[in-house]
């Protein structure tokens, strides 16, 4: 039986993320392609404990720590809910979640609490310049610690070929590195003017601004970028704009 469903690409880790997402997306009646793009490799390191605050950017490092770190006395801040829900579960206290998950959201909320302390920033390896350099703009003294390195796993790509073929009807890019994965693939594939070209016929969503901009620096005009930083808010709302 032919599947006439809409294609919609997502970019997910290859874990429980992914596959929460790939349900998501069958609710909405659409056909999922789970093109991993990111993968998770531990560094094995621990946040700072002489920090005053503590800064965790992600899930993914939330979940990192648990049972090998607490934060004593520090302030402890996650970057958004699905974060702060994972120290929590690990019995680790949550002090500030900002109304913006975003790296700028962390910069407003802390801009006036950190001048002349320790402030001690741990996520990935690609993390964004906005949240550090805001930091010490503040007058905090910054340290990062770097708790996984996402790299690119070996079997990524199919997206890309269904976007160059012009049978991807939606891509979502969950952050910038999702975008460049994505391009160097088709790049190294001698496909990337095909691959722009595709996408530029399909709705094209984006978790947060910086994704949208890393995007649109590429050549990728971006339809739908939800107020929530949220892989859901994401999802429906491209969905929605297909149908539209």
């Amino acid at each position: 039986m032919t599947d006439n469903r809409p294609t919609v690409a997502v970019f997910r880790p290859d874990d429980e993320r992914l596959e929460t997402a790939v349900e998501l997306l069958e609710s909405l009646d659409v056909k999922p392609i789970a093109d991993p793009m990111l993968s998770v490799e531990p560094t094995g390191a621990q946040p700072r404990t002489d920090a005053a605050v503590v800064i965790f950017t992600s899930k993914t490092g939330a979940e990192l720590v648990a049972d090998e770190w607490t934060p004593g006395d520090a302030t402890v801040c996650a970057i958004g809910e699905p974060t702060a829900e994972a120290l929590r579960a690990n019995g680790i206290a949550v002090d500030i979640v900002p109304e913006t998950y975003s790296s700028q959201g962390l910069v407003d909320v802390l801009s006036d609490r950190v001048e002349g302390s320790r402030v001690e920033v741990a996520r990935s390896d690609h993390g964004s310049d906005v949240l550090l350099d805001g930091l010490e703009s503040a007058g905090a003294y910054v340290h990062e610690t770097v708790l996984y390195r996402l790299v690119r796993p070996e079997e990524a790509g199919e997206s890309v070929q269904l976007a160059v073929d012009g049978t991807l009807d939606a891509a979502l890019f969950t952050s910038s590195l999702t975008v460049e994965h994505f391009l160097a693939i088709a790049s190294e594939r001698g496909q990337r003017a095909a691959a722009i070209e595709g996408v530029a016929d399909a709705v094209v969503g984006t978790i947060g601004e910086p994704t949208r901009e890393t995007a649109s620096e590429q050549g990728i005009a971006v339809d739908v970028v939800p107020e929530t930083a949220e892989f859901e808010a994401l999802a429906t709302e491209a969905v929605d704009e297909l149908d539209r």
